[in-house]
């Protein structure tokens, strides 16, 4: 049996965090499929696993955890690995955590969804997002200029947070190599690391049946 198991599915970047850093530390860990299009997360029986109704839930033993962020600060203590230095770097890695859920992926995430997954999008709520999104790139590309790694020199949870989205790239619309050279630099970076795959690789759920 494995150690971790996580509720995810592939379409979720927010699971895929989670997943890319069990897998790329080396953890014995079991995909958990939840099936989000068909209304699992909106179930009785899910919100016993998660109040939330969210994806990952990471479940080791009786511990129980929700929320991303705190599932990658949790796994970065107990691997020894992605993780701070010093109280300072912490705090630096807490604050691009904060930027990536609250306007890096909260943005990316919704625009993604609307453009792939909704028949009839508001095409006005769409061109906010949009904009949104851009900005969020724009600042993000703007600090990785003159650096190889989000925090310190090397790979963090910070990079693992920002990245959860950003490899869905052809379902964003976005060319990072023409629009934003240093996150797709950033992104090569982390495609080099040891056992890196692609979330439709790594988690179950792709692709979704036509119907």
């Amino acid at each position: 049996m494995a150690e971790y198991e996580l509720y995810c599915f592939a379409q979720s970047g927010n699971s895929y965090k989670v997943a890319l850093m069990l897998e790329t530390t080396g953890q014995s860990w079991s995909p958990r499929f939840v099936d989000f299009f068909n209304g699992e997360t909106r179930s009785p029986d899910y919100h016993e696993v998660n109040i939330m109704g969210e994806v990952p839930v990471l479940v080791r033993g009786d511990m129980r955890l929700s929320q991303s962020g705190v599932i990658l600060d949790y796994l970065a203590e107990q691997t020894g690995q992605y993780r701070w230095t010093s109280e300072d770097e912490r705090r630096d890695i807490l604050r691009w955590l904060l930027f990536d859920n609250h306007k890096l992926t909260g943005y990316t995430s919704v625009y993604r969804f609307m453009r792939n997954f909704i028949e009839e999008p508001n095409l006005a709520v769409l061109d906010f997002l949009g904009g949104r999104v851009k900005t969020a790139y724009s600042v993000f590309d703007a600090h990785m200029k003159d650096r190889d790694w989000v925090v310190g020199d090397r790979a963090t949870i910070a990079d693992l947070s920002i990245c959860g989205y950003l490899f869905y790239e052809d379902e964003i619309g976005v060319d990072f190599a023409a629009d934003y050279p240093a996150i797709a630099a950033w992104l090569e970076r982390i495609k080099a690391l040891p056992g890196w795959k692609h979330p439709y690789d790594l988690m179950p759920g792709h692709p979704l049946p036509k119907g």
